[in-house]
């Protein structure tokens, strides 16, 4: 059994015969009125000890990197349906976030990135920011080769690329690439109406 096996176990009889929520509330009303003795005697019998916080102490620390394996994984899993036949890798950049590559993926014949978003549709302002960027550093990369940006579902991102949301929202938190934007396109672009039909012939976005 590996280690993480070994702690999911642990952390699953916590709440194994109830949802987690109702597991607290029993445990809450239970101990209400109880001393020390009573306490210790209870969790002994529940098998509330060190070793089950040590396992969710080691849960929480592996879910911390669950974005980078998720974006690795995409990528990796993406790949042989994302490649002509005789395309060859120039570069990947499997971690998520800033890894000091340009892109998720550069070939002989593509720039790409990846975005493994579930959308739900409601205000999603932060996912749509970093939507945007990945969205304009592949429209201005002066390439002859394919640009690409791959998401899960296509319906909200293009929505989101297709609507009205001010520029000046979207870039917000990101002073490098709004100062770069602005610079270039003063205020000529100030909402998605006028970006979708600036970019549409330097970017193909695709699933």
């Amino acid at each position: 059994m590996t280690e993480l096996e070994t702690a999911l176990k642990m952390v699953e009889g916590f709440s194994a015969q109830t949802t987690l929520t109702q597991r607290i509330s029993q445990i809450e009303a239970e101990l209400v009125a109880k001393d020390k003795e009573s306490i210790t005697r209870f969790l002994h019998q529940a098998e509330i000890g060190e070793h089950v916080l040590e396992g969710a102490l080691r849960i929480k620390e592996i879910a911390g990197q669950i974005n980078v394996v998720v974006h690795a994984l995409g990528i990796l899993t993406a790949l042989p349906y994302v490649l002509d036949q005789d395309e060859r890798i120039n570069y990947l950049s499997l971690g998520a976030g800033n890894t000091g590559k340009d892109f998720d993926l550069e070939t002989d014949k593509r720039v790409a990135e990846f975005k493994f978003i579930n959308w739900q549709g409601g205000s999603e302002s932060i996912r749509q920011n970093s939507l945007f960027i990945d969205f304009f550093n592949l429209a201005e990369k002066e390439t002859h080769k394919k640009k690409c940006l791959y998401v899960i579902d296509r319906k909200y991102p293009v929505h989101f690329l297709q609507g009205r949301r001010a520029l000046d929202s979207v870039l917000s938190k990101n002073q490098k690439a709004a100062t770069k934007f602005f610079t270039k396109y003063n205020d000529r672009l100030r909402s998605y109406q006028n970006i979708t039909m600036t970019f549409p012939k330097k970017l193909k976005l695709l699933i």
